[in-house]
C-alpha cells in the first residue's frame, strides 16, 4: 500500500510539472504589420507571431492595440489568439 501511495505521488508531481512548462504566454503591444496571407503579426516592439490557419481576423489593423496569447512551437511564436484591447 505504501509503495502505491509513493508511485502515485510521484506521478503527479512529475505531470504537474510538464503543464507548468506548458502555459501559454501573453503580449500586449500595438500592431505594426499584420499580413493576412503570409499569417503573420508584427507588433512595434518587434514581437513576430505566426497565426494558425484557423485564425479569424477581428478587424486588425496597424496601430490597433492587442493582447496575443501565444505559445513556442520550435523557435516560432505561434499566436493562439489575438484580441483587440480598447
Amino acid at each position: 500500500m505504501r509503495k502505491l501511495i509513493v508511485t502515485a505521488a510521484a506521478a503527479a508531481l512529475l505531470a504537474s510539472g510538464s503543464v507548468a512548462f506548458a502555459a501559454v504566454k501573453h503580449t500586449t503591444g500595438t500592431v505594426k504589420t499584420y499580413d493576412g496571407t503570409a499569417m503573420s503579426l508584427v507588433l512595434d516592439d518587434g514581437s513576430t507571431f505566426t497565426l494558425p490557419k484557423t485564425f479569424k481576423d477581428p478587424g486588425l489593423k496597424a496601430g490597433e492595440k492587442v493582447r496575443v496569447s501565444w505559445d513556442m512551437s520550435g523557435k516560432n511564436k505561434v499566436a493562439e489568439s489575438v484580441k483587440i484591447v480598447k
